[in-house]
């Protein structure tokens, strides 16, 4: 789906903030659409956060309420409005190697077997996607990780990364790959000397061998189709928080749906499943593996 609405930041305590108010009906108006939409729920404690992240947008609509608003977006049939609603609301909060006990087990559990899997079988497809990126830091993480523990093996697979969020405006910003000093300064040391490449503005761009195999695309995770290969590794992580508990069982079925038996599913590790829920084990705190049986 969709941005990684990690840590939404609480943008003005007052609900009076700015020279726009929102009223208790137009807050409700805009919480359901948001729902609807995208499957996050805004409750009473975030109306001061959309009405901060909000306040920019009607001003430049030169609208005085968010009635008018409300109306405008009602109106609006391109879906722009509705692409400019949910860049606004959600926050990206992401970093390399995030969690990076998952990407240990990643490395020395799941690739090798994923592979050995494919070899026993005569296949060559290895397919990973990574549901909510964000603005890349995870992607390429994945990316990375995948050519620095294959090596040399690498190029024999038709290896595909598929990347997807529900943000136009960070989805932008990963296919760039362009991060500052700071935001690479937990990522290995041979990591950034193999995969990296100091611009003349001190910034850091990842490498195109690596930025070319990733696929970066728009993506909402409340469709209620995936039009995907099954996939044998999927990254869904510090997204379903956000979510109310119908929500995320509807998504983690139709996630499910597109793992191959044997595949794993990475979540956020405050993220959890119900055991009876779904039919997947878990292996390690927020990984899962979908059952080769079924």
């Amino acid at each position: 789906m969709n941005a990684k609405l990690e840590h939404l930041e609480e943008l003005g305590d007052s609900v009076g903030m700015g020279s726009i108010q929102l009223n208790d009906v137009e807050f409700r108006a805009i919480a359901k659409l948001v729902y609807d939409n995208f499957g996050i729920c805004l409750t009473d404690e975030k109306r001061g956060l959309v009405l901060g992240r909000l306040q920019s947008t009607l001003h430049r609509r030169q609208l005085s309420s968010f009635s008018e608003y409300l109306t405008l977006m009602k109106a609006d049939r391109s879906g722009a409005m509705m692409t400019e609603l949910v860049n606004v609301i959600s926050t990206n909060h992401t970093s390399f190697f995030r969690e990076s006990s998952h990407f240990q087990f990643l490395n020395q559990k799941v690739l090798p077997e994923v592979v050995a899997t494919l070899q026993n079988s005569r296949r060559n497809d290895l397919r990973i996607w990574c549901a909510a990126c964000s603005s890349g830091e995870e992607a390429y993480t994945l990316q990375m990780s995948v050519m620095k523990t294959l090596g040399s093996n690498y190029p024999s697979l038709d290896a595909g990364l598929l990347a997807t969020d529900i943000s136009t405006k960070v989805l932008q910003l990963a296919a760039q790959g362009i991060y500052t000093p700071e935001r690479i300064h937990e990522i290995p040391k041979d990591y950034v000397h193999s995969f990296f490449k100091q611009q003349a503005d001190g910034n850091y761009q990842v490498i195109e061998r690596v930025r070319e195999e990733i696929m970066f695309r728009r993506f909402n995770l409340m469709n209620p189709v995936f039009p995907f290969k099954p996939f044998q590794i999927v990254f869904c992580r510090n997204v379903m928080i956000y979510f109310d508990p119908q929500t995320r069982i509807a998504l983690l079925q139709r996630i499910y749906n597109c793992l191959e038996p044997g595949g794993y599913l990475f979540l956020g590790h405050s993220e959890t499943i119900n055991a009876g829920t779904t039919p997947l084990k878990a292996c390690m705190p927020a990984v899962y593996q979908k059952r080769m049986d079924l």
